[in-house]
Order: C-alpha cells, then structure tokens, then sequence
C-alpha cells in the first residue's frame, strides 16, 4: 500500500490544459519571454529543438531498458540504494512508497565508474554512454538558465547556470521504472492509494530536464488544485522548475507539484530525470533583483546541504521550504 501525506490525500479531479511549449529555434528574444512566462505560470515546459543528439537518448534508454529487464537478483547488486543505487518501491527513507523501481546515480564520473560495476556487465560502456547523456543534458539545463537570467534582467548571465557547471555540482541523474500494476482496476478514477506510481511532491534542486518513454502518467498540479495529464512525448524533454530556483527568485517562479500515477499500460514506463543542483556549500537565498522595501525576502538563506538534509528528514508531500520561510519560527 502507498502511504502518502495529508497533502497527497486531498481529493482533485484533473482536466486537460496545454502545457507550454518552448522553441530553443526561435529568436533568444523571445525564448526567453516564454520561458519566463512559464516558469512563473506553471513550472513546467516542453522543450523542443533542444539539440540533444537523439542517438545520445536511445543510448542511454537502451542501458535503462536492459537494467530493469535483469532478474531481480541481478538488479538488488546494485543496491539497497543508500541514497544511491538500486531501489524497489521504497522513496526516501521515511515510509512514502510506490508503484515502482528505480536507479539512482550522482552525475559525478568518478561515481558513475563505481556504482556501473554492479549495473552493467560491461562497466566502460555504460558509464560512457550515462557520462555523455549527462554532459549533453548538463549543457542543456545551462542554457535554459541563461535564458532564465536573460528573460529576468540579471546582470549576472551565469547566476543560475554557474551553480550545476561547478565541479562540486550535486546534481543526480535517476531512472524510474513503472512495470504494469497487475490486478488494478482501470475503470477507477478515485486518487486511491494503489494508483500512485510516485508520490505528490516538488523537486528540490534547481531544475529537472526529463524524458519518457511514450507511456503516460506524469501528472502536475495546478493553483486551484487541479492534476494536469503530461502527455509523453519520447522526442524532448520537459523542463521542471525546483525549490532552489523558487527560492532564488524570491517565489516569482513555481517549483511546480508533481506525481506519477501507477502503470495500468501493458507496456513498462520508463523516465529518465537530471537534477541540476548547486554544490553542498553553496547558499541559496533570493538574489538581490527580486528583493526591495516592498517585495521582502520570503526565505532565510541556507546551503543546499541544509535543505538537502530537510529534504531526506521529511515525507515525500511535505512542503520542504516551509521550514526555510523568512517568517518561520523554530
């Protein structure tokens, strides 16, 4: 059974609204208005001529497909995931649970060349294949922050994308494995404990570049509490805004809530997230331009560590940042 926090637990009905969709083709100009418009509005967006090489995806795919196609003794080598390694239903270290597996890699390649001894047969191969999905995807997310520090008016251009190019970066590349739910009754449309894939939740770090495979169950949640179906689209990626980057725009963008619903496919799911985060000693706080008499700083500087560490102590749905709000008392 999924066990889920009180906030998961509220009753939603989702309909069916467009996501934005960004075209890194268009004029820098525009790009970065809509970009911004759809971090503020939603935190999240589609992103299409992003210039990842497609045989870099397939790649990458191929080794996560042949991973979880292993025999469960093969794939509980890789793990118990500490945080890192394998995992079976287990999030986080707390009691939150779900319809899935997963591989969990620090983006680091002296890591990947360690943790590829009990994935793969052939270690070299696969970390070269992970190390060049990473750097293509690193590259990326960097340019998407850019634009971000364009479309706002920071002097600094590398504010944000300085933070995951560090060499120091914290950033995480993960594997999520949704096998069908056998035994799950389809035509049940209540947010029942046993449809969850993987929990309510925002991604603390600063940004997540995801792609999946062509089956469904990404959701988001909007303002008025609405879930919004993400329709799989195996060709690009969806760009999620995370805490960290909320909070260094002082709110201005959404760290947008998100889930997975179970598989009820007959076909697996699989999606491939890279979480740019900032090194363990770096401080987030909201940068200056977004901070004046009449727009206060509505959070207490703290180091990625810090929130890390909140993040690990608290239950998946929880709202982490509530803890770090200018107005918070211990």
């Amino acid at each position: 059974m999924v066990v889920l926090s009180p906030a998961s637990l509220r009753t939603k009905k989702a309909r069916a609204v467009g996501i934005p969709v960004v075209d890194l083709s268009l004029d820098r100009s525009i790009v970065t208005e809509l970009i911004v418009k759809a971090c503020e509005e939603y935190g999240i967006f589609k992103v299409i001529n992003h210039g990842v090489h497609r045989e870099k995806i397939s790649r990458l795919e191929e080794k996560g497909v042949h991973f979880f196609d292993k025999p469960d003794g093969d794939k509980q080598r890789a793990g118990p995931a500490g945080p890192f390694g394998y995992g079976l239903k287990n999030i986080g270290l707390n009691g939150d649970k779900g319809e899935l597996e997963y591989l969990l890699l620090h983006t680091n390649p002296f890591s990947i060349a360690e943790r590829s001894k009990t994935i793969s047969n052939e270690p070299k191969n696969f970390s070269c294949v992970a190390n060049d999905y990473i750097e293509a995807v690193r590259e990326l997310a960097s340019e998407i922050l850019d634009l971000v520090a364009e479309g706002l008016w920071v002097p600094d251009k590398y504010v944000f994308s300085r933070l995951i190019r560090d060499v120091q970066s914290d950033s995480v590349l993960r594997f999520n494995h949704y096998p069908p739910v056998k035994n799950r009754d389809p035509s049940s449309k209540a947010c029942n404990d046993d449809q969850i894939g993987f929990g309510e939740h925002s991604d603390p770090q600063i940004l997540t570049i995801l792609r999946s495979n062509d089956v469904a169950g990404l959701e988001i949640s909007l303002h008025d509490g609405f879930w919004v179906p993400v329709p799989p689209d195996p060709t690009q990626f969806y760009v999620i805004i995370g805490d960290a980057l909320r909070v260094l725009t002082n709110g201005r963008f959404v760290s947008v809530r998100h889930r997975a619903l179970a598989n009820s496919s007959r076909n697996s799911r699989m999606s491939i997230m890279y979480f740019g985060a900032p090194p363990l000693n770096a401080t987030i706080s909201p940068l200056p331009e977004f901070v004046s008499p009449q727009n206060p700083s509505l959070y207490k500087p703290f180091t990625w560590g810090e929130y890390k560490k909140a993040a690990y102590s608290l239950r998946l749905g929880d709202c982490r940042l509530d803890l770090f709000k200018a107005s918070f008392q211990q």
